[in-house]
Order: structure tokens, then C-alpha cells, then sequence
């Protein structure tokens, strides 16, 4: 049994306070990155809707803000650079900008993945495809240093070399040069173009073929600052001991856990006997209030066991609205972006229960104040004055935290 929990009791010490006085406490950001796919926010950030559209869009926009703090934005070469050498490189960066200024964190997928590769890769040999894609990765790395600092290097890297559903140009390059000298050499890239990335390896395979890949590249000498874990689970969800197992099994290698995209319907399951969830094609299919209870629960249970264990760092659902994948009714928004109880449920856990809204505290004899509260940045207010102070991941619970309320974080007169 896990009996991690990232809300623990916390010392403040307050060297300037006066013993017996008040102050508030409040939080103002997770270190936890509670994510979502931010695909859509594209034409409002790039001033391409008015009237209705615009006015929706704004809106969509403040229901994702107000719950989540980390965005993935979509760099699928095939759409990216449909004519060789045009990125849609301007696009985007409007997008992160515009993201980035509401204060969110950024990620960039996939940088190297097999499928929706861009077409014009096939007309070149492998050494040519190889080439190109250490390239593409160093001028989107390069491109969007300090707005995106976090990307999927590589996507599915356990079935790449074998993918084969249509030929492209990176299976191609994976089949001659084996899966661990393409994570290697994409990593490579990354790292050198931003040294201070974050880089991910991000598979849905949950089979000990991704641990296997996992210590190869690895034993290869690539950092690895986080595992990406996929959780679609259109067919049901995992349930608590298969989670604890992927948690179990995943951790071992000691690296930040991120489940990359996360999914649970709000329709009928998907039929247990489809291997390849894209295999599931259907004309309609739609949320209904059973389901969407049944959704709520299930998001409700996976984030609290996924936020309690001390390896994992992010949680990013993958889609707000239905439909998005597959036609599912995976989203937290209906069509119409009518909140669905799984999103009034996750606002509950991100913004209540794992927050501390505005609180008054009593300074006790040694000048502390204890309170309750996961990583992240806050504030306290002393004398009308906000100061704030962060509490990192993995700090001690009972650490005292000393803070003179006198000392301004002001720039110096003069």
C-alpha cells in the first residue's frame, strides 16, 4: 500500500511576526503539472475567429485555465510541415505565447513519431529521412526555446520499427538502425539544441517491452527526464491494481512518472476484444448521464492514486471536448463545452481539495504558523504586505521555512 500523500503538514516560520498576530496564506500555483491538450486554442491565439466563435472560444479557454497549468500543443510533422520546408512554425508560437502568458507550462508533441509523418520524407533514403528528422528536431527545439522547454522526443517507440499499418519514413529509419540509436540520437539532438529541456519518452505500451526499451537507452547513457505513460482507457478503466502495477513496475528506474494522455469515456465502453483502439471506427458515439457519472468516479479515483505516489508528475487528459479522438466521449466538456461532472469533479480536486484557498492563521510561540499543503508556490500576508514562498517537491513535511516579511522582493531604489 502506498501511504504517500503530497499534502502534508507544513511549518512556516515567520522571524518577524509578532507572536499571538494573524496572517493569511493562500496558493497561487501547483508543482504538480495537471494537464490537457490545448490543440484548439490555435485560431483564438492567432486572431483568425470574431463574433460567436470568438466569444466561445474565450470562453472554452477560461474552463481550461481554470483547472489546469500545463498545455501539450501539437508538432505531428505530417501537419506541421505539410510542404517541405514551410513549419507552421508562427502559428504556433502565438499559441504558446499566448498560453504561456496566462501563466501555463508548455510541452511540445511528438518531436519523432511514425505516424502522421510528412509524406515528402519518402522520397529520400534513410540516410537523407535520418538526417532530416535530427534536423527538424533541432529547429523546433531551437524555435521555441523558452516557451516550450518540455517535449515528447520520441512517440511509440516499441512498435516503431515494427508499425505496420502503412509504410513511412520513420519506421523505415527505426527498422535499419534499431529503436535504441533513434532515442539516443533524438535525444541528442534535443539535449544539445536546450540543454535545460525536459525531455520525455513517451509510449502506450505498458508491457515490459517499454521497461526493456527503457533500460537499454539507458544503459545507452541517454537522460530520460520523464516517463511518458499513455492511459486511454476507452475500454474501461485500469482499476486500482493494474494502476499500482504500471506505478510499481515504472518507478523502479527512479525517473518522474508523466501520464502524457490520459482518457475514461462518458459512453458506452469500447468492446473489449479491439486490440488497436484506432481500429474502432463508429459513425455516433455519444455521452450519456450514466456514463458521465460513471466517468466522473473513475477520473476521480485514477487522479488521487496517480497525485498520492511520489513518482508522478503530471497528469494530462488528452482532449477537452468529446470527440476529438476517435469520436469518443472522452472529453471533460460536451460538443457544446457544457462542463461534464468528471470536469466539475477534477476542478474540485485541483482547485479544493489539493489547494489552500486564502486562509487565516494564528503565529504561535516560535513564530510559525502549520498548515496543510502540497508542492507549489504561495503567498502570506503580514502587516497588508503578500510575500511569497515555494515549497518544493520532495521537501521534508515538518520543515521550517524561515521568511522575514520585511525583505521585499522589490528591485533596489536608486
Amino acid at each position: 500500500m502506498n501511504d504517500f500523500n503530497r499534502i502534508q503538514r507544513r511549518m512556516l516560520e515567520l522571524t518577524c511576526a509578532q507572536v499571538g498576530s494573524s496572517v493569511r496564506i493562500r496558493q497561487t500555483r501547483h508543482s504538480f503539472l495537471f494537464g490537457c491538450t490545448a490543440f484548439e486554442l490555435s485560431p483564438l491565439a492567432n486572431h483568425e475567429i470574431a463574433g460567436a466563435a470568438l466569444e466561445q472560444a474565450e470562453r472554452h479557454e477560461t474552463l481550461l485555465h481554470d483547472v489546469f497549468n500545463y498545455f501539450t500543443l501539437p508538432f505531428y510533422w505530417g501537419q506541421f510541415e505539410r510542404e517541405e520546408g514551410k513549419p507552421d512554425i508562427p502559428r504556433t508560437l502565438r499559441t504558446a505565447e499566448r498560453l504561456v502568458s496566462r501563466g501555463a507550462i508548455v510541452k511540445g508533441h511528438p518531436l519523432c513519431w511514425h505516424t502522421v509523418c510528412a509524406d515528402w520524407l519518402m522520397r529520400y533514403s534513410n540516410e537523407g529521412i535520418f538526417g532530416r528528422q535530427l534536423d527538424r528536431i533541432r529547429r523546433e527545439v531551437k524555435a521555441f526555446d523558452g516557451l516550450i522547454d518540455r517535449w515528447d522526443v520520441v512517440n511509440e517507440a516499441v512498435i516503431m520499427p515494427v508499425f505496420d499499418k502503412y509504410d513511412n519514413a520513420i519506421t523505415r529509419i527505426c527498422w535499419e538502425k534499431g529503436r535504441v540509436e533513434i532515442v539516443r540520437s533524438t535525444f541528442q539532438a534535443a539535449r544539445e539544441t536546450n540543454p535545460t529541456a525536459s525531455l520525455v519518452l513517451n509510449d502506450f505500451d505498458m508491457s515490459t517491452a517499454f521497461e526493456c526499451l527503457i533500460e537499454a537507452v539507458l544503459e545507452a547513457g541517454v537522460q530520460i527526464d520523464a516517463i511518458g505513460l499513455q492511459s486511454h482507457m476507452h475500454q474501461g478503466w485500469w482499476g486500482v491494481e493494474k494502476t499500482r502495477d504500471v506505478l510499481r513496475r515504472f518507478s523502479r528506474f527512479g525517473i518522474p512518472l508523466h501520464f502524457t494522455e490520459t482518457t475514461l469515456v462518458s459512453g458506452d465502453l469500447m468492446p473489449a476484444h479491439i486490440g488497436d483502439l484506432n481500429d474502432w471506427q463508429v459513425d455516433s458515439w455519444p455521452t450519456h448521464p450514466e456514463g458521465e457519472e460513471r466517468q466522473a468516479q473513475e477520473l476521480t479515483a485514477h487522479y488521487s492514486l496517480l497525485f498520492n505516489h511520489p513518482a508522478v508528475r503530471a497528469i494530462t487528459w488528452w482532449g477537452a471536448n468529446d470527440g476529438g479522438w476517435l469520436k469518443a466521449p472522452s472529453g471533460l466538456l460536451r460538443q457544446d463545452d457544457s462542463p461534464k461532472p468528471a470536469y466539475e469533479a477534477l476542478k474540485r480536486l485541483v482547485k479544493h481539495d489539493w489547494w489552500l484557498n486564502e486562509t487565516e492563521f494564528c503565529v504561535d510561540a516560535h513564530r510559525r504558523v502549520g498548515f496543510e499543503a502540497a508542492p507549489g508556490s504561495y503567498e502570506v500576508q503580514i502587516d497588508g504586505r503578500w510575500v511569497p514562498f515555494e515549497i518544493a517537491e520532495g521537501e521534508a513535511a515538518l520543515k521550517t521555512i524561515s521568511l522575514n516579511p520585511w525583505q521585499s522582493s522589490l528591485p533596489p531604489s536608486g
